[in-house]
């Protein structure tokens, strides 16, 4: 396993994220223990989740399982970088959601107790909060690394100006800030590149993309339906991107056939190549699937294939691959 620093921290995470949405809706329980004992087994100690996965609204499920597979002992919890969420609806009530103090200080302790464990290594806001305001956010979350229940905190699904914002409201308070932004960021989805890669390194935020296959569109979509066995069904967000870009997808599967890999490890291997970014967060269902993953790290794309990539999948800019304003201005 490779390792690599989260942001501008000390901390040391493996270059593949765990992600346990599946767990306990789509994984059942026994299955989702067996996934993380082998994550362990291939040096991945970085696990993400968040308060919200589950089944049903507020039940926590997916941070209960995680929490009685650290309850088996063995070093479980010592050796995992643990990360969860707080924004989401948790509850019926006009307080159980959003960054509020008190939200943030029931989510934490709620989040704990799920997880049997003492404290949080990264405690991410789930989204943006525009109603309240940064000192608020920051006493709270200043409360908590006080206390010991949060060690360092993240953002998810911010834009970059709101990684400004916060940023700039913890140096006014001497406080670390954020040292990670998770984001939607896949070939299919470049958006990022245009104001949020750029804020986080400028930042010292690492970059962890979700949905690092577009929803399975770039696992091989193509070939699974030939071979009657993709796994989703034909609708929603993914059916439209696919049928978007059908023919991009259509090529990128021939490119990645010429070049001897399977196309998720290919679609993983290009987000491991980008610039600022820790690690992409791969979501199995089975120990089969995480044992693939583990091929990205060992592909080198070169420049020709990237070059090709690109051509498939461009930057989300008529100038190319620039970050703001020079993408879209002079």
């Amino acid at each position: 396993m490779e390792y690599t620093r989260l942001g501008r921290s000390g901390l040391s995470v493996s270059r593949l994220v765990l992600g346990t949405m599946n767990f306990g809706s789509r994984t059942s329980e026994e299955d989702s223990h067996a996934v993380m004992d082998r994550a362990h087994e291939h040096g991945i100690n970085f696990f993400d989740t968040a308060n919200s996965y589950g089944v049903r609204q507020g039940d926590g499920l997916t941070e209960q399982i995680i929490g009685r597979w650290f309850a088996q002992g063995g070093g479980r919890r010592d050796k995992t970088v643990l990360a969860t969420k707080v924004f989401l609806p948790m509850g019926d009530g006009p307080n159980d959601r959003g960054l509020s103090a008190l939200n943030i200080r029931r989510a934490v302790d709620a989040s704990l107790k799920r997880l049997q464990t003492d404290h949080i290594d990264l405690y991410q806001m789930h989204h943006i909060d525009r109603s309240t305001p940064w000192d608020e956010v920051w006493e709270a979350f200043s409360v908590l690394h006080q206390q010991g229940k949060v060690l360092y905190y993240g953002s998810s699904n911010f834009a970059g100006w709101h990684i400004a914002q916060a940023q700039e409201a913890a140096r006014s308070r001497h406080f670390l800030g954020l040292i990670a932004e998770q984001s939607i960021y896949n070939l299919m989805a470049r958006w990022a590149e245009l104001e949020v890669l750029p804020a986080a390194r400028a930042y010292g935020l690492g970059v962890i993309p979700y949905s690092p296959l577009h929803g399975g569109v770039l696992s091989g979509v193509l070939r699974k339906q030939r071979e009657g066995t993709a796994a989703r069904s034909g609708s929603g967000l993914w059916a439209a991107a696919f049928a978007e870009q059908r023919e991009s997808v259509e090529a990128y599967e021939k490119l990645c056939a010429e070049i001897g890999e399977d196309p998720a490890h290919v679609g993983l291997a290009w987000l491991l190549a980008q610039d600022g970014v820790t690690g992409p967060i791969v979501g199995p269902r089975t120990i089969e699937q995480l044992d693939g993953s583990l091929r990205a790290l060992q592909i080198t794309l070169d420049d020709a294939t990237l070059a090709k990539l690109d051509e498939l999948f461009p930057p989300p800019a008529p100038n190319g691959a620039k970050p703001a304003p020079e993408a879209y201005a002079w």
